[in-house]
């Protein structure tokens, strides 16, 4: 009882013992200091845990054969010659490429069409730009189960439709070619999330430019060629950015859909890098296609910031 008056006077009075009477006492700065590291400590710890970490475990790999059983080898340059003669690689190269540069320009218009679509003042228009938005946030497991079934040889929604206007059915999984035209197809679906990024650029931008463009007389193509489009250029150049990133990683459409077929011709470099670490076992040669996906990401990033960055438009600098 004595012991809980001390403590109740000493919290009281504003002198707290052990940690917190130690912290009380320091400088404010220090304090402010200590504070912050705290707040930003889950993100540290995550980056040190989850990305640091792994980077340099990958390092390591490059120069090993390990199978996640036995001891790792060192097989000093031997996974980066194993990449010369992997015809696989090269497949799965090709087919990111080809994705990648055809899914990047035909998401960024068609999102940038929607946002211009929805960006009007009528009455309901919330209820569009949900729709629009939803596919966004559907699961991936889901939205593959989904597609599968419209793309489907015999009874597809999409073949349906075909046969419906006179049109021949397509075998859309069962030949490369078009196995892959759907998935580029299918990367239209989830769009959402840069359609309501352009949304927001749209909204940012001040009535008064449209205002002087209406008074010379400008009409509905030259505002948006001249004022819209310059004025959304970093929004652009983001959503560019972060197309590139994704598409380059593509790996749950042509694993849990066509698991790579048919004839390899959705093996994306990513399902590529999966069969090697998990159904082959060989995590050194994972590694190395690892770095190279992390390589090509880099050298694409950095030339669209270095060419394409320079035209990009900020209206306060």
């Amino acid at each position: 009882m004595t012991a809980t008056k001390s403590l109740q006077s000493d919290v009281m009075g504003g002198r707290s013992s052990g940690l917190f009477g130690w912290f009380r006492r320091l400088p404010p700065r220090q304090r402010e200091a200590i504070t912050g590291y705290l707040f930003i400590s889950p993100f540290i710890l995550g980056f040190l845990f989850f990305f640091v970490l792994p980077a340099l475990t990958a390092v390591y790999l490059v120069f090993f054969r390990w199978n996640l059983i036995s001891e790792p080898q060192f097989v000093g340059l031997g996974n980066l010659r194993n990449l010369v003669t992997d015809s696989l690689f090269w497949q799965s190269l090709k087919v990111t490429s080809i994705y990648t540069f055809v899914s990047v320009p035909l998401g960024l218009i068609f999102s940038f069409l929607l946002a211009l679509l929805i960006n009007t003042k009528i009455r309901g228009i919330a209820v569009f730009r949900t729709i629009y938005y939803l596919p966004s946030i559907v699961p991936a497991v889901a939205s593959a189960v989904l597609w599968a079934w419209i793309f489907n040889t015999e009874f597809g929604l999409l073949n349906v439709v075909l046969k419906g206007i006179g049109l021949t059915r397509v075998k859309w999984l069962q030949e490369p070619g078009w196995a892959l035209v759907a998935m580029i197809i299918m990367s239209l679906w989830s769009v959402g999330a840069a359609m309501i990024v352009f949304l927001a650029g749209l909204q940012g931008i001040p009535d008064i430019y449209y205002e002087a463009a209406d008074i010379d007389g400008a009409g509905r193509w030259h505002k948006l060629r001249y004022i819209t489009i310059p004025v959304m250029s970093p929004v652009i150049f983001f959503n560019l950015i972060m197309g590139l990133i994704g598409a380059f990683q593509v790996f749950t459409a042509g694993f849990l859909i066509t698991n790579g077929g048919p004839q390899n011709g959705t093996l994306f470099l990513v399902l590529h890098i999966y069969r090697n670490a998990f159904e082959y076992l060989n995590m050194g040669y994972a590694a190395v296609l690892s770095w190279i996906l992390f390589g090509i990401i880099t050298v694409f990033s950095f030339l669209v910031f270095r060419y394409y960055g320079r035209q990009v438009y900020y209206e306060n600098v």
